[in-house]
């Protein structure tokens, strides 16, 4: 491919994507975007996804993708479907001629679209999704640009798989920094009981849980009121 190819260059931007720099939905919205520019015949594109045990499109280059791709969701039938769950390509070369999906094809007819290709997003075997290509004119996905719509979305499938797991760990480490955080307010309030009562460690927890079952709060609420009222600055980690 030639140096300022617009489909090699998307390929390049996609590899070169730092997940880490931008959110979850910043991150499927630059995949699409460059899928379009890696698939020349797609007017438009979209990702289909599980979100809250629900196949939705996630993403889309353009509300229409929404409203086309809602035909197969209620049926339970639709190249985006079957592509997500069989990790197969699935095209459709028209839609006016097309009796597998009936339903979705007859939407997308209605909506200007005359071909689809639909791609799986899989990444070390789990499938994450499909990639999927809407173009105006009929039989407008050759052979050429099913390869290149699959080597693009072969590095999509990388890319998302990163994401998820940049930002499930990020959520696990907020949630492990949280309970770090509350971890040290409980010993405070520990020590400040231990000295107010002249009781050991065990006993101090001990008033603890029992205020926070009295009270019905958690115990790092009770723990940090205690701390804030008797420990002064030293509470404002926790905060």
């Amino acid at each position: 491919m030639a140096q300022d190819d617009p489909v090699a260059a998307s390929l390049k931007a996609l590899t070169m994507f730092l997940v880490g720099d931008a959110s979850a939905a910043d991150t499927l919205q630059r995949i699409i975007d460059l899928a379009v520019v890696a698939v020349p015949p797609a007017a438009y594109t979209g990702i289909s996804m599980l979100v809250e045990d629900k196949v939705t499109t996630s993403v889309f280059t353009d509300p229409e993708v929404l409203e086309i791709d809602q035909a197969q969701y209620r049926t339970g039938h639709g190249p985006c479907l079957d592509a997500f769950r069989d990790q197969a390509v699935y095209a459709i070369a028209s839609t006016q001629r097309d009796t597998r999906w009936p339903a979705f094809s007859r939407v997308a007819a209605e909506h200007g679209i005359g071909s689809t290709l639909s791609l799986p997003l899989v990444a070390a075997g789990q499938a994450l999704g499909a990639l999927n290509f809407y173009a105006k004119a009929e039989n407008a996905f050759g052979e050429d640009d099913q390869q290149q719509g699959q080597a693009f979305a072969t590095q999509a499938a990388v890319v998302l798989a990163n994401a998820q797991a940049y930002w499930d760990a990020r959520g696990l480490n907020e949630q492990l920094s949280e309970a770090m955080r509350s971890r040290a307010t409980i010993e405070q309030a520990k020590g400040i009981l231990m000295g107010q009562s002249q009781v050991d460690a065990d006993s101090a927890f001990d008033l603890l849980r029992k205020a926070s079952q009295r009270e019905n709060r958690k115990l790092r609420d009770v723990a940090r009121e205690l701390v804030e009222r008797y420990g002064g600055a030293d509470s404002s980690a926790d905060r």
